[in-house]
């Protein structure tokens, strides 16, 4: 096959280059976006009388038709031909002929796999975006139907103070919410036609670029060439934002297969989300929730990968940037498949509230309660805390709660200990006396859901 770059080689291209060198068999993806944006250019040159608006509308009519056939799978695409842009370059030129040689004018595959990447990832940001918002209305709606579900919050995985479920689900709500807001910010910068860039340096032709960008739905046009086909910050940037999503699945999946556990038995997965075991039949195990922490590492790497490709790079376009799209497509297909199905793992599992609260029981989660108690009977905090320390430890040799101490026993540490005190480290009370916007107390909780309510539907 004559290369449509090959005018001044003297030899064929090895086999061996020709497989290594392709990159038709990842960038296929692309397609649409890459006859997307030729049509679009196809319109400007015949529109700028760079080529006839006959000529324009013979192409324009050859990539849709082109676009129809490899949508209908009745196109194989040519190793030897690179790339999708040369494949898509000779699919047309085939059916129309000489004219679409003429396509490539004012073009180079430099700007032009800049373009495709843009629109492919613009589109895949608001699906990433669209099943984020998915997920934190599924959390909304969990909260809602566990409001007042008790259970202890940690620190260093040890049992700390009394929260409850709803409260526990906002703070991932939050996490995703971030997450989302990341997103649009990368989407804006993605969102910037580089077109008319060229090969680095433009080119003499008189383009309108910005009709190019407004054909393809971008706020804006590069202002440098250079940096227009050497730029992949945007591709960096979605694989970071995508490796936050992942962290912070990934710390939710960690929690879900501790709560699922014998040791905790806070929720029970669904039958549909968990999986068996080969050799012990009792087993449940939690391998959708663990498939998606294994798999955070995946798109880290794809981080890393494009970090690395990136970091000794000249200006302008190397071909090291090839690398960019494996790792890009990588990272945008496992957070959509780990979006996809944590959700419903999560909206079918089923809360043990009686288990999760006789938990919250446990622990001296109320330890700061009795402290706080003290404080407001006029005991400073420190003494206070000296004295809550002393009062566990003695529950500790006798084997009881706070709670099933009398008010003989309180007495023997601190004279200021009244009646009172039981209802001051209830757990009930221990949560709902912290009404601080944000903290977990019933109202602020319900706040806390309307005002995240509101933000996913200003988003829409």
């Amino acid at each position: 096959m004559t290369k449509l770059w090959g005018g001044r080689f003297q030899k064929e291209t090895d086999h061996l280059v020709e497989d290594f060198h392709s990159s038709i068999s990842f960038d296929q993806r692309l397609y649409q976006y890459d006859i997307k944006g030729s049509i679009a250019h196809a319109r400007m040159l015949g529109r700028c009388g760079i080529i006839t608006e006959e000529e324009a509308g013979a192409i324009v009519r050859g990539l849709e038709e082109v676009l129809a056939e490899i949508k209908a799978g009745q196109v194989e695409f040519s190793v030897e031909a690179e790339d999708i842009h040369m494949n898509v370059e000779q699919l047309l030129t085939a059916k129309i002929g000489d004219l679409g040689k003429k396509l490539h004018t004012a073009r180079s595959r430099n700007d032009q796999v800049a373009l495709d990447i843009r629109m492919y990832l613009k589109d895949e940001i608001d699906q990433v975006s669209g099943l984020l918002r998915q997920l934190q209305e599924a959390l909304l709606d969990l909260a809602e139907r566990h409001l007042g579900a008790l259970m202890p919050g940690y620190t260093h995985l040890q049992r700390a103070q009394p929260v409850t479920l709803a409260h526990h689900l906002l703070a991932y709500c939050q996490m995703f919410g971030r997450d989302e807001g990341r997103l649009a910010d990368c989407r804006r910068r993605a969102d910037v036609m580089p077109l008319g860039a060229g090969a680095l340096a433009g080119t003499t032709f008189p383009l309108d670029r910005q009709y190019v960008a407004e054909q393809l739905g971008f706020a804006a046009i590069t202002q440098n060439s250079l940096d227009a086909v050497s730029d992949r910050d945007f591709a960096v940037e979605f694989t970071a934002a995508a490796s936050l999503v992942m962290v912070h699945l990934s710390r939710f999946c960690e929690e879900i297969i501790l709560w699922a556990s014998a040791e905790f038995a806070f929720i029970e997965l669904d039958d549909a989300f968990s999986t068996g075991s080969s050799m012990m039949p009792q087993k449940k195990n939690p391998d959708v929730a663990e498939l998606i922490r294994g798999k955070s590492g995946r798109v880290f790497g794809n981080l890393q990968a494009l970090l690395t490709m990136l970091k000794g790079l000249p200006l302008a376009y190397n071909k090291d940037m090839q690398e960019d799209k494996e790792a890009l497509f990588d990272a945008v297909d496992t957070v959509k498949k780990c979006l996809l199905v944590f959700r419903p793992m999560l909206e079918t599992m089923r809360v043990k509230e009686d288990n999760m609260q006789a938990a919250a029981s446990k622990g001296f989660t109320n330890a700061t309660d009795l402290a706080d108690y003290l404080v407001r009977r006029g005991l400073p905090f420190r003494e206070a805390h000296e004295v809550a320390g002393k009062l566990v430890f003695h529950c500790l040799q006798q084997k009881i709660t706070l709670d099933q101490l009398s008010l003989d026993d309180y007495s023997k540490f601190s004279t200021l200990v009244e009646e009172g005190v039981y209802d001051a480290i209830s757990l009930k009370r221990c949560v709902d006396a912290r009404r601080v916007p944000g903290g977990p107390a019933l109202e602020a909780v319900r706040e806390a859901i309307a005002e995240a309510r509101q933000r996913l539907a200003a988003s829409k």
